[in-house]
């Protein structure tokens, strides 16, 4: 009788899952992985970037060694952090991995303001051309965190939602991390990478 019983209630609960936010549930975690996977994509590309960036402008500016080291180790901190898909599901990992990004950015910025200081670098057709891919990249990284950061939305909501999180628990679906506030006002203004203004005064080498 107790397994009779058992049977009717996983049917019963199997033939109300399409109105209890079961289809949702699988739809917007599809979703996050998807736009997960574009974020990763984005930030390596980024990350791909930086060796010939610190190559070019080493060859203008030799002696800013404090900073090419430093984008050279955000480099390298990003690196330790595995990006896998797995990431997005741990919110200690996941804090971890944006805290490196943040340092990332940081530390390209802190590139960018020297590079100001060199007109013969600012003239640099490689060093044109990789400002532009670095451009496009932070503008699909802005797009791509904008995306996760909608669809994780939606899906937390699903699982925190009256009757789907009945569902949620009952299939072991948890509310997953998103970025910061702080993340969330980088995505907003994404570093300026813009070399067109006039160039000031070479600062000369020590």
């Amino acid at each position: 009788m107790h397994v009779v019983r058992l049977h009717l209630m996983a049917l019963l609960a199997t033939l109300t899952l399409s109105g209890c936010g079961y289809n949702t549930l699988q739809t917007t975690d599809e979703q996050i992985k998807s736009s997960w996977a574009e974020v990763l994509n984005q930030y390596k590309r980024r990350a791909d970037l930086i060796p010939n960036l610190v190559n070019t402008v080493q060859a203008y500016a030799a002696h800013e060694q404090q900073v090419l080291l430093g984008v050279t180790n955000a480099r390298a901190r990003v690196g330790s952090v595995q990006a896998s898909p797995e990431l997005g599901e741990n919110p200690e990992s996941f804090a971890k991995y944006m805290a490196a990004q943040r340092e990332m950015s940081s530390a390209l910025s802190r590139l960018l303001v020297v590079a100001e200081n060199y007109p013969q670098l600012k003239a640099d057709q490689n060093f044109r051309d990789l400002q532009a891919q670095l451009e496009g990249t932070e503008n699909r990284i802005t797009v791509a965190r904008q995306r996760h950061i909608k669809a994780v939305q939606e899906y937390n909501v699903t699982v925190r939602s009256f009757p789907s999180n009945l569902t949620a628990m009952l299939f072991g679906y948890q509310t997953k991390p998103s970025f910061t506030v702080e993340d969330e006002r980088t995505v907003a203004e994404p570093p300026k990478v813009d070399f067109g203004s006039a160039a000031p005064a070479a600062v000369p080498a020590k």
